[in-house]
C-alpha cells in the first residue's frame, strides 16, 4: 500500500525526476514526450506569467517529498492500467416510480396486475470501450445522467446493483473477478463525502494511514509510526488542509471545515490508498478553480511518477485542467461518441460543423453538442449529426476510431503482463504476514482492530454531549429507581417490590442498549466505503465496537448497581452483591449485540426499529417478572427460553432469595391488625407463593420454587448468556460483511399516486444515475424562449430599491479566542446589478451572505446594512430571496407544490390567490420543471438529482418575488457546465428585468465570469482585494491585477487567475494594496453617494409592517395541508404505526388470554392494561426523527425566510397526526380488549376504548415536545426512555401507593399521566370483576378450640378484612380466607376506591393530552432564536 502512498507523494515530483522516472518505466516513451511538452508550455509561458510559476508541474511545493517517496519504495512498481471493451451495461429501469399513499396501497389487485408487467432492462452505457495505461490519465465528459458515473463504477470493479453487465474489463493482464482481492488498489472516489461528522480532520486521516502502513516499510523510515507521520503530514499538506487538522468535519448539522475543504479530505482519504487505478468522480464539486486547477495537477504528477492510471469525471472543466488530460472520452445518453488523444477531440467536433466559441470550456463545448439550444453550427454543414446515435457513426468512420481500437490489445502484451507481475509483487510486500494470501487488506487484523477501537473512542469523544446524557440519565435513573423501592422490607410486602428493583435494574439498561440500532445506521455508508478502500474487514470493527465497549459498559453498570443495590436493600453481602453486579453486566452486553444485530440485519432503520419495538415488548413481557413462569401460556412460552432477560432475571432472584426466611405481613397475613389477632397458631399466609399450609413464614428457596426457579441455575444462566452474547456477536459480523453501498442503482423519479394523471409519459429519466431527461427541448424552443423573456419583463417583479453594506465585521467565540471572519467589508447592489461575490474556499463567502441576509444566530456583527439607505424593514427577511447551498425540502411536496406552498406564503397578502399560482407557472415555464412538477422532490437518490433540486429552490425564492434582492450560496456546485450556464444566464436574465442579484460563486468558467457585473473579491479572514466593476471581457479587473504586476495572460480565465493570485504565496498582501489603491477610495465615495441619494428619495419597497406576508389563519391552513398530504404519502411511517399497534395487541391479548377469576389473575389484568402503555417508546421513536426532520427543514430556510410562523408550524405537525392516532387507537383496542377477556358489557368496553384513545395524544404530546427542543434524534432517543422510565415508575404499578416513599407518593404519583390513565383502565374492567380463590391461593387456618371460623374472624371482618371472603363460616378447622371478593377489593390496595374514581381519571387524561400539546408549542417558543443585527 505503501506505493500507493507514495504515488501520492509523487505529487510533487519536478521535471528532473520525472524524466528519471519514466526512463525506468517501460514503455513510457510516450510519457516522456508528454512530460518534455508539459516543460516546453511551461517554459513559453515563463515570459507572459512570472507570476503563477508556483503552479507549475515541475515546481510543485512538495517535490522533494515526492523524490523521496519515490527512491525508497521497495516495491519496483505498482503499475497495472485497466482496458475494457464492449462494456454494455443494464439495468432494471427506475423510470418513475408510483409513491403509494396511505389508501392506495391496499389496492391489491391492481399491484398484482402492475406486477405481471416486467419492464424490459434499461442500458445505461452501451458498447464503451477504451484503455487507460500506467502514466496515462483519461477525461471522462458527459452531461448528468450520461452514464459516467457508471463506467468509472465499471473501471473501479464495483458492480453491485447493476442488472446485467455484459464486456470485458481488464486491470493490467487480470480479469475483473481476479482483480477483486486486490480492491484496495483500484478504488473510486464518489460524489458524496462520507465521514463521522464529530471527527476531527486529523483523527480522520490517522485512521486512514493507520490502516495503509506496509509490512515492508520505505528506506528511510524509522518505524511505522514514523512512516505514518511523514505520510499523513503529506497527504494534508498536498490538499493544503494541514490548518484544519484540528477541526472537525462536520456535516450538514454538525458544524466543522467548509464544504470545499470537505470534498478535500475525502480527496485525501482516496490518495491514502496508494492505489494503482483511481477513478474521481466529480471531485472537484465545491472547490474554488484554483483548488480545482491545483489538484488536477497534483493528480498529473502522481500519475506521471507512480504510473497511476487516473479516470476522471468533472463538471465545468476549465481549460487549464482540460490541458492536463491525454485522452478524452465523451458518453452522450450512454453512447460513447468520441474517444481518443485530447489534442483530436475539438477537431473532430469541428469537422462534424460544430462551431467552437473563443474563450469557452473545451469540456462544455465537447458535452453540449448534442443540445440544440447551445450548439452553433458552421454554415453549409446542414447534414451535421443530430443526434448521439448520429454522431457515434461518425466517429466510428474516423481516422482516430481504428488507432484506439490497437491499443485494446494491451491487456495480452508483455508489458502488461510484466508490470501486472510486479503489482502483485508489490501487493505481497505490502501485505501483512498475518492476513491470508486472498486478503485485500495491508495490516493485521490486530492493528484493524487496534485503530477501529481508537477511533471508537475519538467518536465517542466527539460527540461528549450524548456520551455525557447516557451515563447521567443512567446515574438519574438509578437514584430515581433506588428512591422508589428505598429499603424494601425484608418480608412479604417487600417481594414484589425487591423483584421490581432487579426487573428495573435489567430493563434500563437493555432500553439505553436500544439506541445501537440508530447508531448502526448511522456508521454503514462510512463502513461501506472504507470496505470497498479495503481499509478493514467489517468484522475488525464488530469486534472494535465492543472491545470500546467494556469500560463504558463497566462504568455505566457499576454507578447504576451500586445505587440502586444498596438503595433497595437487597441482600447485603458481597458475594450476593457482586453476583448480580456481574449478571446484569453481562445481560447489558448480551442486549447491547443483540439490537447491533438487529441493526446490523435489515437493509434500512424504519424495519430495524419494527423489529427492535415489538422484540422489546416480547422480551419485557416474558422475563417473568409481570407473568410468573408457571402461568404462562403454552403457545408463547417458547419466547420466555429464548429471551436473554430471562436468564438474567432467574439469576438475580435466586442469588437475592436463596437462604432467606420471609416473614408474612399486612395483607399476606390472615388474620391480622387487631390485638386479639396475634397468635401463629391460629394465622395462615395468605397471596405468597411457596408457603406451606397454615405457616406465617415462607422460606426463599420454597417462594423461588414457586415460580419455578432454582439456585443452582445462577451461574448455569450465566454460562448460557455467554452463549447467546456469542451468537449474537457472531450474527451481527456475518451481517455486516454483507453491507455494501448499492448507491449505483437509486435515483427514480417518484410520482405520488394521486397525480399519476398529471404526468406526460414522456417522464422517462434517461440514465438511473441522474434522470436528465431535461435535454429535449420544447419544440419550436427559440421562439418560446424569446416571447418568454419579453413576457418575463412584464410579469418579473421589477426592484428598485438599493442594498448597501459598510464596514460590515463579524466574530465568532471559539475555545482559542475570538476569530474574525469578515473584516469590514464594503459594497452595495443596484437594481439591475448581477453581483459575483468570489474567493478562495474558507474565504467567509457564505457567512458574508448569511449575515446580509440575516442568518446568523450566533457571533457578534458590527457596521451597517441599510436598505435605501434606511436600517432594515420588518419584513426584510422575506423581502429577499436567499438560495441556500444545501438543497432543503419537504421530501413528500411536488415540485409544484412546493412552489405554490413558498408563492402563496410569501406573496403580499393584497394579491390575490388566483395571481399567486399563475405567478408560479410563469416560473415553472423559467427553470423548465414542467417534466417534473408532479414529481416528488423526494431525496438525494430516490428523487430528483443535485442538478433538478437546485432549480427547485431557486424556483422556491423567485415565486415569493423578492422585492429587495436576490442571495444565491454557490448555485452552480454539482452542475455539469450547461447546466452551470444555464443557471447563470438565467440569473442574468432576472437581473436584466430589474432585479439585483448577488451570488457566490466557485469556478466559473470565462463565459459564466463574462455574465456578471460586478465582483466582490474576499481573501482569508474575510478581508476585501476588490470591489467594483468587472468590465467588458473582464478589461477592468485584469487591468486592476495587471497594475500591481499580476498580469493575465492571454487565454486564461480571468476568475481562476484571480483566485490564483491572491491566494498565492507571492508575499503581497492583496488587502492593503485593494486599502491604499484610487479604486478603494472611489467605492467609499460612490457609497456615500448612493445612501444619500437613496435617503432623500422615496423608497424603493414599501414595509408593510407585517413581519410575515399572510395572516396566521392562512398559514396554519397551508402548512396543516402540507404536513398532512406529506403524511398521507409517507407510507412507511403509517404503516409502522399500524403495524406496531395491531402486532402489539395481538401480542399482548394472546400472552394474557381470556383471563380467570383468581387472585393471580388480578396481578394479570393491571400488567395486560399496563402494556398499553409500552405502545409509546416504539411508536416515539419514530415520530421524532420525522418531526426533527420537518423542524431542520423549517430552522434551516423556512424560518428564516418568515415564510409562516412557528405556531403554524406546530399546528400542522400536530394536527396531522389526528386521524393516524384515531385509527391506532382503534386497532389496539379491537385487537387486545376482546382477546383477554374483559368485560363486554358496551359502558365499560366504550369507556375503556375512549381512554385508550385519549392515551395516543398523551405520548404523542411527550413525544413531540421532546423533539420541538432536543438539538438532533440522538439526542430525543435518549430523553425519552428518562421520561417513560420515571412515570412508569411512578404510576403506582411496580410499587403500589401505600408502600410508595412519602417524598414521592405526594407530588409526583398525582402529577403523573400514567397514574390516571392505569388508574382510569383498571376502574373500568376489573371494579365489578368476580374473584373467586385458587385452592392454593386461600389462607388456611384453625381457629381456637370450640370456635366456628365465623365467631372467631368476627371482629376481623367488620374491621381491617371487610373486604376479604371467608367461604366457610360454619367450619371448626381448616378456616378458609380469600384476599378478595371483587375486582373493587383489590383496587382498593392500589388507591382506587369508587367507581367516580374512573371517570375523573379519564377526565385527567384529557387534560394532559391537551398539556403536552401545550408544551410542544412552549418549547418550540423557546427554541426559536431571533437573528442577529448588526451593531
Amino acid at each position: 500500500m505503501e506505493g500507493r502512498r507514495r504515488s501520492i507523494g509523487s505529487v510533487k515530483t519536478n521535471a528532473g525526476i520525472i524524466r528519471t522516472l519514466s526512463r525506468t518505466f517501460s514503455g513510457r516513451s510516450r510519457h516522456e514526450a508528454e512530460t518534455e511538452r508539459c516543460q516546453a508550455d511551461d517554459s513559453a509561458d515563463d515570459s507572459a506569467d512570472s507570476d503563477s510559476a508556483k503552479t507549475k508541474v515541475e515546481e510543485w511545493r512538495l517535490a522533494p517529498d515526492v523524490k523521496g517517496f519515490q527512491l525508497n519504495d521497495p516495491a519496483e512498481g505498482r503499475k497495472l492500467g485497466v482496458t475494457w471493451s464492449g462494456l454494455t451495461v443494464k439495468v432494471v429501469p427506475s423510470d418513475a416510480q408510483l409513491q403509494e399513499n396511505v389508501l392506495s396501497q391496499f389496492n391489491i389487485p391492481r399491484k398484482i396486475k402492475e406486477s405481471r408487467q416486467k419492464p424490459e432492462l434499461k442500458t445505461i452505457l452501451d458498447n464503451s470501450f477504451g484503455n487507460v495505461r500506467p502514466g496515462e490519465m483519461l477525461l471522462v465528459l458527459g452531461r448528468p445522467g450520461s452514464g459516467c458515473t457508471t463506467l468509472l463504477k465499471m473501471l473501479a470493479n464495483k458492480r453491485r446493483g447493476y442488472t446485467q453487465v455484459e464486456g470485458d474489463v481488464h486491470f493490467g493482464s487480470l480479469i475483473a473477478q481476479e482483480a477483486r482481492q486486490y480492491r484496495g488498489s483500484i478504488v473510486i472516489n464518489t460524489e458524496e463525502e462520507l465521514f463521522f461528522p464529530t471527527l476531527t480532520v486529523g483523527k480522520t486521516m490517522d485512521f486512514a494511514t493507520k490502516l495503509n502502513v506496509p509490512r515492508t516499510l520505505p528506506n528511510d523510515a524509522a518505524s511505522r509510526e514514523d512512516f505514518r507521520e511523514k505520510f499523513k503530514a503529506f497527504l494534508l499538506e498536498s490538499m493544503g488542509i494541514a490548518h484544519t487538522e484540528d477541526t472537525k468535519v462536520g456535516d450538514a448539522f454538525v458544524r466543522g471545515v467548509s464544504g470545499g475543504e470537505r470534498k478535500r479530505v475525502s480527496i485525501v482519504e482516496t490518495l491514502a490508498n496508494r492505489a494503482s487505478v483511481i477513478c474521481w468522480d466529480d471531485s472537484t464539486r465545491g472547490l474554488d478553480a484554483s483548488s480545482a486547477l491545483e489538484y488536477t495537477r497534483a493528480l498529473r504528477c502522481l500519475t506521471d511518477a507512480m504510473g497511476v492510471a487516473t479516470i476522471v469525471t468533472l463538471y465545468q472543466a476549465g481549460n487549464g485542467i482540460y490541458d492536463l488530460f491525454d485522452k478524452v472520452l465523451v458518453l452522450d445518453d450512454g453512447k460513447q461518441v468520441f474517444y481518443g488523444p485530447r489534442e483530436e477531440a475539438r477537431p473532430f467536433m469541428e469537422e462534424q460543423g460544430f462551431v467552437y466559441s473563443d474563450g469557452a470550456n473545451v469540456a462544455d463545448f465537447l458535452t453540449g453538442v448534442t443540445v440544440p439550444a447551445e450548439r452553433q453550427i458552421r454554415p453549409g454543414f446542414e447534414c451535421f449529426p443530430r443526434n448521439n446515435i448520429e454522431l457515434e457513426q461518425a466517429y466510428h468512420r474516423s481516422p482516430t476510431k481504428p488507432v484506439m481500437d490497437r491499443e485494446l490489445a494491451y491487456p495480452t502484451s508483455d508489458e502488461a503482463r510484466s508490470n501486472t507481475q510486479t503489482f502483485t509483487e508489490a501487493m505481497a510486500l505490502d501485505k501483512s504476514k498475518h492476513l491470508p494470501a486472498s486478503s485485500p487488506l495491508t495490516v493485521s487484523f490486530f492493528c484493524q482492530v487496534q485503530a477501529c477501537v481508537t477511533r471508537q473512542y475519538q467518536i465517542i469523544w466527539g460527540d461528549k454531549a450524548t456520551f455525557m446524557i447516557k451515563q447521567s440519565s443512567s446515574l438519574f435513573q438509578a437514584i430515581i429507581a433506588g428512591s422508589l423501592f428505598y429499603n424494601a422490607p425484608a418480608n412479604s410486602s417487600g417481594l414484589f417490590i425487591k423483584g421490581g428493583a432487579l426487573f428495573l435494574a435489567l430493563l434500563f439498561n437493555a432500553l439505553l442498549a436500544m439506541s445501537e440500532v440508530t447508531d448502526s445506521y448511522a456508521g454503514r455508508p462510512i463502513l461501506a466505503k472504507h470496505k470497498n478502500f479495503a481499509f478493514y474487514n467489517p468484522a475488525a470493527f464488530c469486534i472494535a465496537q465492543i472491545v470500546a465497549d467494556v469500560p463504558i459498559l463497566l462504568f455505566q453498570v457499576s454507578t447504576f448497581m451500586v445505587v440502586l443495590y444498596w438503595m433497595t436493600g437487597l441482600k447485603a453481602t458481597a458475594a450476593a452483591f457482586f453476583t448480580a453486579w456481574f449478571v446484569v453486566y453481562v445481560v447489558t452486553f448480551v442486549m447491547t449485540a443483540f439490537f447491533r444485530m438487529i441493526g446490523a440485519a435489515f437493509p434500512n432503520f424504519d424495519a430495524a426499529s419494527k423489529v427492535s419495538g415489538f422484540s422489546i415488548t416480547a422480551l419485557i413481557v416474558y422475563i417473568g417478572y409481570q407473568i410468573p413462569k408457571p402461568n404462562m401460556h403454552p403457545w408463547f412460552v417458547w419466547i420466555y427460553w429464548i429471551n436473554p432477560l430471562s436468564y438474567g432475571f432467574e439469576s438475580l432472584m435466586a442469588n437475592e432469595f436463596t437462604g432467606q426466611t420471609i416473614p408474612c405481613v399486612n395483607n399476606n397475613l390472615i388474620p391480622n391488625y387487631l390485638p386479639q389477632y396475634h397468635n401463629a397458631e391460629n394465622q395462615a399466609c395468605a397471596g405468597v407463593g411457596g408457603a406451606e399450609l397454615g405457616a406465617t413464614t415462607v422460606s426463599g428457596d420454597a417462594y423461588l420454587a414457586s415460580l419455578s426457579y432454582s439456585k443452582s441455575h445462577i451461574w448455569r444462566n450465566v454460562g448460557i448468556l455467554f452463549a447467546w452474547w456469542i451468537l449474537f456477536v457472531g450474527l451481527t459480523i456475518f451481517f455486516t460483511l454483507q453491507w455494501d453501498d448499492v448507491a449505483g442503482s437509486g435515483g427514480a423519479l417518484l410520482i405520488p399516486r394521486e397525480n399519476k394523471h398529471k404526468v406526460p409519459r414522456t417522464v422517462r429519466p434517461a440514465d438511473e444515475e441522474a434522470q436528465a431527461d431535461e435535454k429535449i427541448p420544447r419544440m419550436d424552443g427559440v421562439d418560446e424562449r424569446a416571447t418568454a423573456s419579453q413576457d418575463l419583463g412584464a410579469s418579473l417583479m421589477r426592484n428598485t430599491s438599493v442594498f448597501t453594506w459598510r464596514n460590515l465585521s463579524y466574530i465568532v467565540k471559539t475555545p482559542s479566542g475570538d476569530r474574525t471572519l469578515l473584516d469590514k467589508v464594503h459594497g452595495y447592489v443596484k437594481p439591475g446589478m448581477l453581483g459575483a461575490l468570489m474567493g478562495s474556499s474558507g474565504a467567509g463567502k457564505t457567512t458574508l451572505l448569511d449575515v446580509l441576509a440575516q442568518r446568523k444566530t450566533e457571533g457578534t456583527i458590527h457596521g451597517e446594512i441599510l436598505v435605501d439607505g434606511r436600517p432594515l424593514p420588518v419584513s426584510f427577511q422575506r423581502s429577499a430571496g436567499y438560495c441556500e447551498q444545501v438543497d432543503v425540502h419537504e421530501p413528500y411536496a411536488t415540485v409544484r407544490e412546493a412552489l405554490e406552498f413558498s408563492a402563496l406564503l410569501r406573496q403580499s397578502r393584497e394579491t390575490a390567490r388566483e395571481e399567486k399560482l399563475a405567478y408560479v407557472d410563469t416560473i415553472i415555464d423559467l427553470l423548465e420543471l414542467h417534466d417534473l412538477e408532479h414529481t416528488l422532490i423526494g431525496r438525494v437518490g430516490a428523487g430528483l438529482s443535485v442538478e433538478q433540486r437546485k432549480r427547485v429552490t431557486i424556483g422556491v425564492e423567485l415565486v415569493s418575488k423578492p422585492s429587495i434582492l436576490i442571495f444565491l450560496d454557490e448555485p452552480t456546485s454539482g452542475l455539469d457546465g450547461q447546466a452551470a450556464f444555464n443557471t447563470v444566464r438565467f440569473l442574468r436574465r432576472l437581473a436584466d428585468v430589474g432585479q439585483a442579484v448577488l451570488v457566490t460563486i466557485h469556478q466559473p468558467s470565462a463565459l459564466l465570469f463574462a455574465q456578471f457585473d460586478s465582483l466582490l473579491l474576499l481573501a482569508k479572514g474575510g478581508k476585501t482585494v476588490y470591489f467594483g466593476d468587472i468590465g467588458n471581457d473582464a478589461t477592468t479587473v485584469k487591468d486592476y491585477f495587471g497594475r500591481y504586476d499580476a498580469l493575465c495572460s492571454l487565454g486564461a480565465n480571468p476568475a481562476e487567475h484571480m483566485i490564483d493570485v491572491v491566494s498565492g504565496t507571492d508575499g503581497k498582501d492583496w488587502h492593503q494594496v485593494w486599502l491604499d489603491s484610487p479604486e478603494a477610495a472611489r467605492m467609499h465615495q460612490d457609497l456615500d453617494d448612493i445612501i444619500t441619494d437613496a435617503a432623500n428619495k422615496e423608497p424603493g419597497t414599501k414595509d408593510d409592517g407585517h413581519e410575515f406576508a399572510t395572516d396566521l389563519w392562512t398559514q396554519t391552513k397551508l402548512v396543516t395541508r402540507r404536513a398532512n398530504v406529506s403524511l398521507y404519502r409517507n407510507t412507511d411511517y403509517v404503516n409502522n404505526k399500524f403495524a406496531l399497534h395491531i402486532g402489539t395487541a395481538l401480542f399482548i391479548g394472546f400472552t394474557f388470554w381470556q383471563m380467570g377469576n383468581t387472585v393471580a389473575d388480578q396481578q394479570l389484568i393491571l400488567f395486560a392494561l399496563f402494556n398499553y402503555i409500552f405502545v409509546a417508546p416504539g411508536v416515539i421513536a419514530q415520530l421524532q426523527p420525522l418531526f426533527i426532520d420537518r423542524r431542520d427543514i423549517y430552522e434551516t430556510r423556512e424560518k428564516k425566510s418568515k415564510m409562516y410562523s412557528w405556531i403554524a408550524f406546530v399546528t400542522g405537525l400536530v394536527i396531522s397526526e389526528i386521524p393516524y392516532l384515531i385509527i391506532c387507537g382503534i386497532l389496539y383496542f379491537v385487537c387486545f380488549y376482546y382477546a383477554a377477556g374483559l368485560p363486554a358489557q358496551s359502558q365499560k368496553a366504550g369507556a375503556v376504548f375512549f381512554v385508550m384513545l385519549v392515551y395516543q395524544f398523551i405520548y404523542t404530546g411527550i413525544g413531540q415536545f421532546v423533539a420541538a427542543y432536543a438539538p438532533n434524534a440522538v439526542f430525543a432517543s435518549l430523553v425519552n426512555p428518562l421520561i417513560i422510565g420515571v412515570l412508569v415508575s411512578f404510576c403506582g404499578v411496580l410499587v403500589p401507593y401505600a408502600q410508595m416513599q412519602a417524598f414521592w407518593r405526594y407530588w409526583i404519583y398525582y402529577l403523573n399521566p400514567f397514574n390516571y390513565l392505569m388508574g382510569a383502565l383498571l376502574v373500568f374492567t376489573d371494579f365489578d370483576w368476580d374473584v373467586q380463590c385458587a385452592e392454593s391461593e386461600f389462607a388456611r387456618f384453625n381457629p381456637p378450640a370450640g370456635q366456628t371460623c365465623a365467631q372467631y374472624l368476627q371482629a376481623w371482618m367488620a374491621g381491617p378484612g371487610s373486604r376479604t371472603n371467608l367461604v366457610n363460616p360454619g367450619a371448626t378447622s381448616d378456616c378458609r380466607v380469600c384476599q378478595y371478593t371483587r375486582g373493587s377489593d383489590y383496587l382498593y390496595t392500589v388507591n382506587l376506591n369508587d367507581y367516580v374514581y374512573g371517570w375523573r381519571d379519564a377526565a385527567i387524561c384529557v387534560l394532559f393530552a391537551m398539556s403536552g400539546y401545550a408544551l410542544v408549542y412552549l418549547l418550540m417558543k423557546l427554541r426559536t432564536k431571533a437573528s442577529k443585527r448588526a451593531e
